[in-house]
């Protein structure tokens, strides 16, 4: 995709170091963004309520509260796709950033050519909105959590069983025994991909293709949904209980029997 594609785009950059809000800034203004800078998390917020912007850059570690409570805030307000960079290398402190509704992450040092290429691809296909969310919750007038996936095709009606798991297709309502599991669009996705073939080992790459839709390259973000989709079924690492991870290879569900 060629930067003019995203001419008049508008994004946010929160970013507390002034260099590197510099150069996100720099980076983005050459791939067509008007930006905006912001250095604390309140007045990041107040940025992305002033101009609605398609793209938000936001880092963990700022002064005033953290780029997770920002991200926390700002996602009943915007569809924007928003991009954590954090300096924190551990896989929680990115699957935590996810679940607060980010759409991606970046780690420090931010390679720039990584960023343009992780934005292109996102903005490669429109964001769809989802119509529904897990846990039967009634969709807001505007959506909490959203996450960039390609028009599915139509789901069958009825109810998914696997051991003590249930999945509402038409609902999109998880149960885990008697217990409510609540997950994003993009994690009832893949649960349900897997759980249509339970034997089956899908790999990452075409684990991509189906939930996120042709022209995805970042197989990365199979990795970091499928790891907080586990952690909210209860599976800890060594202690499995529905996702195994096929070392080398990819994921399929553990034998219900």
């Amino acid at each position: 995709m060629e930067s003019g594609d995203l001419t008049l785009r508008r994004a946010v950059v929160i970013e507390d170091d002034a260099d590197i809000a510099a150069l996100l800034e720099t980076a983005l203004t050459s791939q067509g963004f008007e930006v905006t800078v912001a250095s604390d998390g309140r007045s990041g917020v107040e940025q992305v309520i002033a101009t609605d912007p398609d793209l938000v850059t936001l880092d963990v570690g700022l002064p005033v509260f953290d780029g997770l409570e920002v991200c926390r805030r700002i996602r009943p307000l915007t569809d924007a796709y928003v991009i954590m960079v954090t300096a924190m290398a551990e896989e929680i402190d990115r699957l935590i950033g996810l679940e607060a509704g980010a759409d991606d992450y970046l780690a420090k040092p931010v390679s720039i050519r990584e960023l343009k290429a992780r934005v292109n691809a996102m903005f490669r296909r429109p964001r769809q909105l989802a119509t529904s969310y897990a846990g039967g919750a009634t969709q807001p007038e505007t959506p909490p959590h959203l996450h960039a996936v390609h028009d599915p095709a139509p789901s069958p009606r009825g109810t998914l069983h696997h051991g003590d798991l249930s999945v509402d297709l038409e609902a999109h309502r998880v149960l885990c025994g008697d217990r409510r599991v609540d997950l994003t669009p993009t994690e009832f996705r893949l649960l349900v991909t897997l759980m249509r073939a339970p034997s089956r080992v899908w790999s990452r790459s075409v684990l991509l293709q189906e939930v996120w839709g042709s022209g995805w390259e970042e197989t990365h973000l199979v990795e970091v949904h499928m790891g907080n989709l586990r952690r909210k079924l209860g599976d800890r690492r060594g202690e499995a209980r529905f996702v195994e991870n096929v070392r080398g290879v990819g994921y399929r569900m553990l034998d219900a029997s």
